[in-house]
């Protein structure tokens, strides 16, 4: 009874103003409608409200943030231009997929250097469990590849559907001997410690 007394109240206050969640909805459907039509007047005076955290905000039908948005279209100077006021790189859509794994299915390289460049996880797995590595692989994409696995991709991380890894996926097609070779061959990226002391 408590609980139905709540909810009445709630609605009722919906109606008496209105205003407070059609501003929150109005804020989030607006900026990324700006993100899509890359209004970036709009988009600048929306997310530079003081206390604003809507950078990230998803759609509510696919779960997709601004920076899937751009991913998905290619879009480089949005992704770094998002990038620079905070957006973050491992959020997941509805699918589980990463802007990192959205970049790594449709060949994005310049737009996976962005996210990796920002520390998006490189081994991050979508709803089916697959890592950008082992789509990269699937795709035939030894750019991809060789970026991934510098980045300290796991080639031997599974997928939840077939059970298979990176590597496993390499092995079983014929025509990607020189995938193989890369998941083999590439090391990862590491930087030289400075020397502590004076030079």
């Amino acid at each position: 009874m408590t609980m139905l007394k709540s909810l009445k109240a709630m609605a009722l206050l919906g109606l008496l103003v209105p205003g407070v969640a059609f501003a929150q909805f109005s804020d989030s459907y607006n900026f990324l409608k700006a993100v899509k039509d890359r209004d970036g007047n709009k988009t600048t005076e929306i997310i530079s409200k003081p206390g604003n955290v809507i950078i990230d905000t998803r759609d509510s039908t696919t779960g997709e943030t601004a920076l899937h948005i751009v991913t998905r279209e290619r879009d480089a100077t949005w992704m770094r231009f998002l990038l620079s006021r905070g957006a973050k790189t491992d959020m997941r859509d509805a699918r589980g997929n990463t802007p990192l794994m959205i970049a790594a299915q449709i060949g994005f390289l310049e737009g996976a250097q962005a996210l990796l460049a920002k520390r998006a996880s490189v081994d991050l797995t979508n709803s089916s469990g697959e890592t950008p590595l082992i789509r990269a692989v699937q795709n035939r994409d030894s750019a991809m590849v060789q970026l991934l696995m510098a980045n300290g991709a796991n080639p031997n991380k599974v997928d939840s559907g077939a059970g298979l890894s990176a590597r496993d996926y390499a092995i079983r097609d014929r025509r990607s001997a020189a995938i193989l070779k890369l998941l083999e061959t590439t090391k990862p990226a590491t930087t030289t410690p400075k020397a502590a002391g004076p030079n």
